[in-house]
């Protein structure tokens, strides 16, 4: 053990550094004064977790399968998923672009209890571009359409929800046959993909903050 994986490149610059309660070899950098252990015994700890569990979540996986895959526990991976959408940055938007914009209806904590993911699409590039979670409101509407506002927005493609006729300004503000094709494609996909968002499906969301966390990991990562 040489190089610190934390400082940029490869530095030589870590040495022994006492041992831990198991008994491993600890070493500590030099340079930026943080310790590792040579070999990992829980999966957890292994540099290349978090790479898994984002490849594993935008396959589609729930979190008992995936911690069955890793071999970490299921209260591990939930914090660990919350801690890689804190650091997922949402996408620069540029200036002019078409949008489309649409709601997909699912349940957190139990199957009474309906919110609505509220999600627009960049119509060329097919990406999504913000999103938020909640009732069906116009202020969850707005959080996602504000954004398209700052971006100065050429079109904005709807379905015929009345709530959009009041949020959105009518000169760019559209509601055609075929308009939102593309989005209603992504719908079908992030059902097939996301057992959470499945129509008829025992998997669901128990908390807001993990479906969030995992939309985000799912759209940006």
């Amino acid at each position: 053990m040489s190089s610190c994986f934390r400082c940029v490149g490869e530095i030589m610059c870590m040495i022994k550094y006492g041992k831990t309660k198991s008994g491993n070899q600890r070493y500590i950098c030099k340079r930026c004064k943080r310790t590792r252990v040579e070999n990992y015994v829980y999966q957890a700890y292994k540099p290349d977790t978090s790479k898994n569990i984002i490849q594993l979540t935008k396959e589609g996986l729930g979190i008992r399968s995936t911690s069955r895959i890793l071999k970490i526990s299921t209260t591990t991976l939930l914090k660990r998923i919350v801690l890689i959408a804190k650091n997922i940055c949402q996408p620069i938007i540029c200036k002019g672009k078409s949008y489309e914009v649409d709601e997909i209806r699912t349940y957190v904590r139990h199957k009474q209890n309906f919110i609505w993911l509220v999600y627009a699409l960049e119509k060329d590039s097919k990406k999504v571009v913000s999103f938020n979670v909640g009732k069906r409101t116009n202020k969850t509407l707005s959080l996602v359409l504000d954004t398209l506002k700052l971006s100065e927005a050429k079109k904005v493609f709807t379905d015929k929800l009345k709530n959009y006729k009041y949020l959105i300004d009518s000169k760019s503000h559209s509601v055609k046959r075929f308009g939102t094709n593309h989005i209603e494609r992504q719908n079908l996909t992030l059902r097939i993909h996301l057992k959470r968002l499945n129509r008829r499906t025992i998997c669901f969301s128990k908390s807001l903050i993990i479906l969030i966390s995992v939309l985000k990991i799912y759209f940006w990562s």
